[in-house]
């Protein structure tokens, strides 16, 4: 969800466990093609590289409705990949919040299962140009999983699976609430359900994370950086040139003070150590590299700043998002006034804030989610965020105390790794 979530969300990590039945050797299936042609005759279906455990893979490039109510408004092209293993293995559908390519879900690999990855609208190669703000809402991207899954499921009957990381856990959660039927099982990864433009939760968190000492290591990084702004600017200057980078659309000396603020938020989010944080008395370089490696400057800058134009987007439309905490360093502060995240969102539409599209997502999860596994990390910022089921609720909630928004269920101990199997093969087995 955060600025470096690009990369994280192309982290893929496989598991070798088994869930339910013993594992099927797939034999390759020389009609699929035709099959999936027939069930979606205007895609573009290309075969592609297996990914590791697959006999058949293919990417489809949909004819996607921009308005699922209203079709002849025009389509767009919507990049799908789907990898076979067997038509008697269940099938994951990822709903990936981002961009994506081909990567296989942690998930897949613990279900030996088929899978699906669905780039979200308006996102990587999925994204036309110039984007039809007005189409870019959760229900119209929920309309495209759903549509996808209707028709597959006339060739994969048995059990589906949803799944996502961060922004594609909160998706997973909010097809969950809209077309319950659609998926016997949900398991989101890391999924924030959240409030408000700016859910002070967030600031809490923080603020109360970790050891005091830790938290104030943070803090004097923060500080040391803007009080050696001169000496880290030569530093990241030279950053920038060697990696060809322009910013235009956000200034360095801005950027440098947003990454500033961004620091202790991403420092916990991505599980920062705080062993490694530089001392106050560190050289300019030593403070920016540190910087730069849990905020990625390079992320302000003009490509990336066109590539989270959709993100911002929805985050101030319906999703919510976080703010920054200006108290550890506001005396030092020279050119970011507000606390708000609007400043990367785009300039050429109206932008309203819906407060309770995610209240109905979070009731209904928290509610009547039966079947919902969620992942956590403890010390991940967006933790703070995260719905909790009633008891009455058949669902799972995971935390990995110290865990961060890389914690996957590889991370849990075996006794929780075995609860985690367990209650996957009760859920899909009834």
């Amino acid at each position: 969800m955060n600025k470096k979530l690009y990369i994280a969300l192309l982290l893929f990590i496989g598991l070798s466990a088994s869930i339910g039945s013993a594992q099927t050797v797939a034999k390759p299936v020389a009609d699929l093609q035709q099959k999936l042609t027939e069930l979606f005759p205007k895609a573009v279906i290309t075969p592609i590289e297996n990914l590791e455990g697959y006999t058949t893979s293919y990417q489809l490039i949909l004819d996607e409705p921009l308005d699922h109510k209203h079709p002849e408004k025009g389509t767009f092209q919507h990049y799908i990949y789907l990898s076979h293993v067997g038509f008697d293995r269940p099938m994951v559908i990822e709903t990936h919040g981002y961009n994506t390519g081909n990567i296989k879900s942690e998930v897949s690999s613990l279900l030996q299962a088929n899978q699906v990855a669905v780039e979200y609208r308006f996102y990587g190669k999925s994204r036309p140009e110039p984007i039809p703000w007005e189409y870019l809402t959760n229900d119209q991207a929920i309309a495209d999983y759903h549509g996808i899954v209707t028709q597959l499921k006339k060739l994969y009957t048995g059990k589906w699976i949803s799944t996502g990381i961060s922004k594609g856990g909160e998706t997973a959660l909010i097809y969950k609430s809209k077309y319950p039927k659609d998926v016997d099982v949900a398991m989101p990864y890391v999924a924030p359900l959240i409030n408000t433009c700016e859910d002070p939760r967030t600031v809490t968190h923080v603020k109360v994370v970790g050891t005091p000492e830790c938290r104030a290591k943070v803090t004097a990084l923060q500080r040391a950086v803007l009080q050696n702004r001169a000496e880290v600017m030569a530093v990241f200057s030279e950053y920038a040139t060697a990696k060809k980078m322009q910013y235009t659309k956000v200034p360095m000396e801005e950027a440098l003070e947003y990454a500033v603020l961004e620091f202790p938020f991403s420092f916990w989010q991505w599980g920062g150590k705080c062993d490694e944080i530089p001392a106050a008395n560190a050289t300019p370089k030593e403070l920016f590299d540190y910087l730069n490696k849990i905020v990625g400057v390079g992320t302000y800058n003009d490509k990336m700043y066109f590539n989270y134009l959709p993100s911002y987007y929805q985050h101030l439309s319906e999703l919510g998002y976080y703010g920054f905490d200006f108290s550890p360093v506001a005396d030092l502060l020279k050119i970011v006034k507000s606390s708000s995240n609007d400043r990367f969102a785009p300039k050429d539409v109206v932008i309203k804030y819906n407060p309770d599209y995610i209240k109905k997502v979070r009731k209904y999860v928290e509610n009547k989610g039966d079947h919902i596994l969620y992942v956590y990390g403890g010390y991940d910022t967006w933790f703070s965020c995260s719905p909790t089921p009633k008891p009455n609720v058949d669902a799972l909630k995971m935390v990995l105390p110290e865990g961060s928004h890389a914690t996957r269920v590889k991370d849990f101990s075996a006794a929780d790794q075995a609860l985690i199997k367990s209650t996957l093969d009760k859920w899909l087995n009834k």
